[in-house]
């Protein structure tokens, strides 16, 4: 089979696609008192997602992927404090935009190196951002955030459910689907095997005459607008931001969740998030004081037994059994 049919017949939809979707709509039914909970578990798929795009296929390393995410929350937070303007989906645009203008000119910068200068410069730009809301005090809030912020009807229709997060739910779902559909044909489009082709062995993309940078720069602005939905998400859902969502704990925990899922793979950050998140709540109940631990050794096993995490193991047996790769 030549490479353009290969590529077509792996862009098809699949059924077994539509089960992370329909499983999704079950909990919503299923687990009513666990919603809040459920929508920052799709929260981190779409920001794990954002970054699966510019590591796991460009191949760019960062440590400072909160900035955007920081940047998002923060625009729809100082939208709706300080103008007025409180309605959701154009905030979603909005955070889009502005996460996407920051990774353009950054990307633009930090793109001209590799492999730890790369990785410091965007922990650099991460803290910078951190240190600018913690100074803006006037329109940032400071140390103390955003807190109470009320957001208007999704289509003037669904209000924000901040005892039950009916409404917070199925709009975070609406918008992870919309976000998911896009990189899923993104990254089987020819712009994404160029990606690929650039992770794998950036020299020899640079022999054949590909525009390396330039790509790196666009699969960088557009991980970062995504992201910067994935905040303003989180803002328009919990009602408040803070310094948290610019700290280094969200990069590093985002970093966490691909490797237990498995970068590379579409479905990584899925199963990376839910993960993740049903490991910390479990082990914070079970063990208050330590649950870090028990965080620590699972990555240890991870890391230790499913190569490239719980995907890149189910990847391995299906090439291994004549399956194709997720």
């Amino acid at each position: 089979m030549n490479a353009p049919m290969e590529l077509a017949r792996r862009h098809r939809l699949q059924w077994w696609e539509a089960l992370p979707w329909i499983a999704a709509l079950a909990c919503f039914f299923a687990f009513p008192n666990y919603l809040a909970f459920g929508t920052q578990v799709l929260v981190t798929i779409l920001f794990a997602l954002s970054l699966d795009l510019v590591l796991g296929y460009a191949g760019i390393v960062t440590l400072g992927h909160a900035a955007f995410f920081g940047a998002g929350a923060y625009t729809v937070g100082m939208m709706a404090m300080h103008w007025g303007w409180n309605e959701p989906l154009s905030g979603l645009l909005a955070a889009a935009l502005v996460a996407g203008a920051i990774g353009l000119a950054s990307g633009l910068v930090l793109l001209r190196t590799q492999g730890l200068a790369l990785l410091m410069l965007t922990l650099c730009t991460m803290a910078l951002l951190e240190q600018a809301a913690n100074m803006g005090a006037e329109w940032t809030g400071g140390f103390d955030g955003m807190p109470g912020l009320s957001f208007g009807k999704i289509f003037g229709l669904f209000g924000f459910d901040v005892l039950y997060y009916k409404s917070q739910y199925l709009y975070a779902l609406a918008t992870l689907l919309i976000c998911f559909l896009a990189v899923r044909t993104l990254v089987y489009s020819s712009f994404g095997q160029s990606l690929t082709g650039i992770r794998e062995n950036l020299l020899r993309m640079h022999a054949v005459g590909a525009p390396v940078r330039a790509r790196q720069v666009i699969a960088y602005t557009i991980s970062a607008a995504l992201a910067g939905v994935a905040g303003a998400l989180f803002a328009q859902a919990n009602g408040y931001v803070n310094l948290a969502v610019l700290g280094l704990e969200r990069s590093a925990g985002v970093l966490i969740v691909l490797i237990l899922g498995g970068y590379g793979r579409l479905y990584g950050a899925f199963v990376g998030a839910i993960a993740y998140m049903l490991l910390e709540h479990l082990l914070a109940k079970a063990y208050p004081t330590a649950w870090q631990l028990g965080l620590g050794v699972t990555l240890i096993v991870v890391a230790l037994f499913a190569r490239n995490g719980v995907i890149g193991m189910f990847d391995a047996l299906r090439r291994r059994f004549g399956g194709t790769r997720t």
